[in-house]
Order: structure tokens, then sequence, then C-alpha cells
């Protein structure tokens, strides 16, 4: 058998990660051949489980919690949508060295506008949470021209370093910061890049952020929907939590390494019926 490319995703803990049988699905479903497995990096040498993974002959890897900005260091080169993020989820081995991606944002912005079939061009997006989950996503929201994203955060100076950074890059008079006490009018995207989820926690926002035609996302994923999803389903919204965007996210990766772009729709369903 020829010898196969070979990539992985970096974290720790990793024995949760999806990923490796997203890959294979994509992999499968494109006619690619390639292997891609987890690996378990200390906490203190990620930078040589990377040396060392290329030195095995590694084509690229994923990389998650909590490794996204070291990964930013590893590598030589950054993407646009790297730099705005200020992390790095995917790295790409190539000739010239190793180029850091961030395929987050585009995986979100690819689940709301094909799978959830809303679009973001000239809507009031908000945004809950300021810190690497919220950041990565700025950039491609501002690329489908929201009317309005507003940036909400317990710590109401990290949202408004946000804006200033992103007012640069074509957000000015389109991104602004508020705590979430703040927070006045109804939206018609509500996403949740908190960590709250995680601790079955609701970020303290008011329920009039929601309406019936509010598109209400929550970053974390699980059997059941979270509080969040349960709190706004409660006020009318559609709810969506974040295996698609994982999904997404991974399918965008595949195509920096392929150049081909799978199709997510079996891969999610699968995973969907799985948890």
């Amino acid at each position: 058998m020829d010898q196969m490319d070979r990539y992985c995703v970096f974290g720790n803990p990793i024995a949760h990660s999806k990923s490796p049988d997203i890959h294979a699905a994509f992999a499968a479903q494109t006619g690619q051949q390639l292997l891609y497995e987890k690996r378990l990096a200390p906490l203190d040498g990620f930078f040589t489980a990377v040396r060392g993974f290329m030195a095995e002959g590694g084509k690229g890897a994923n990389v998650t919690v909590p490794f996204k900005l070291e990964a930013c260091k590893v590598a030589q080169a950054l993407t646009m949508r790297a730099q705005a993020a200020g992390a790095v989820n995917t790295l790409h081995f190539t000739a010239d060295g190793i180029i850091g991606d961030n395929t987050d944002g585009a995986g979100l912005v690819a689940d709301i506008v094909d799978n959830a079939g809303t679009a973001i061009a000239g809507k009031r997006v908000l945004l809950l949470g300021a810190g690497g989950a919220a950041r990565g996503v700025v950039l491609p929201i501002l690329e489908h021209c929201p009317a309005k994203l507003l940036i909400a955060n317990r710590t109401v100076a990290t949202a408004e370093a946000l804006v200033q950074q992103f007012a640069a890059l074509g957000g000015a008079g389109v991104v602004s910061a508020c705590g979430f006490a703040d927070i006045e009018g109804e939206f018609d995207i509500v996403i949740n890049a908190t960590s709250a989820s995680l601790s079955a926690e609701l970020p303290p926002i008011p329920a009039g952020v929601f309406g019936p035609a509010t598109l209400a996302l929550d970053m974390m994923y699980g059997k059941e929907p979270t509080v969040f999803m349960q709190f706004a389903a409660a006020h009318g919204a559609r709810t969506r939590d974040g295996l698609g965007m994982l999904v997404q996210q991974a399918a965008e990766a595949f195509a920096v390494w392929r150049g081909v772009r799978p199709d997510t729709a079996a891969v999610l369903a699968q995973l969907r019926a799985a948890l």
C-alpha cells in the first residue's frame, strides 16, 4: 500500500475528540487517501509534539484546547483570519514552512448560512463573550456584512479592545461593545461564545434579545440542548448547538489541506445520531 498522507489533532485532553471520525468520513466521501489521528501533547511540550509529527512525515494538524495560542507561535506565517483571531486551529505543513490558519469562524458562518439557511447580511448580530472563541468569529461575520455586530461581555474593556481591533479591519460603524446588562433590543442572530454552558450556566442577558425570527446558536454541544438554548427557545427563538460549527470548521481545514471541499450534511447527521 502507498504511504498515506498523515494528519492529526493536538490537544490536552484529547480522548473526546470527534475530529478523526469527521476527517475519516470526509476522506471516504471524497476518495482522498489519508490517515488522521488524535495526539495528546504535553502541556509544556506542544512545539516538540508538532516538530515530531512533521519529522514523521505529517502533512498538517488541527489544534484544540489549550494550544491554539501557542500554535500561532509555531507557525512561520499566518493567514489573515488567523491573524485576526489571534489563534490558530489548523496547521498546514508546506515546503515554505508551517502556515497557521483559523477555520473556526468560517465554520460558524457556514453553519449559520448553509446549514441553518440564515443570511447574516443586513442582520443584527449579538455575540456573547470576548475571549478566544469570540475573537475567532468576528472577521468571518463582518465579511458577510451584518447591519450591526454587538459584542457583549462581562468585562466591557475586553469587548471594547476587540471592537478597536476590528474597526481597522472594516468593522468601523458596525461593531460595538457593551456589558451584558446593557444589551438593548431584539437581534436576528445571537451567538453564545462564552464558556457558561460548560458549567450549565446562562450568560446574564435580557430575554428581550430573542424573538420568533431569532436564530440562537451556542458554540457548545451535547446530547441535550444547553441551558442557553433552552432559555432562547422559551423566548421564541430557533436554536442550534455547536456541532454544525465543529463539522464545518473541519471541512474548511480539509479543504485547506486537500483542495477538496467535502459535503457536510451526511457527516453532521451521523455525528448527531451518535451523541
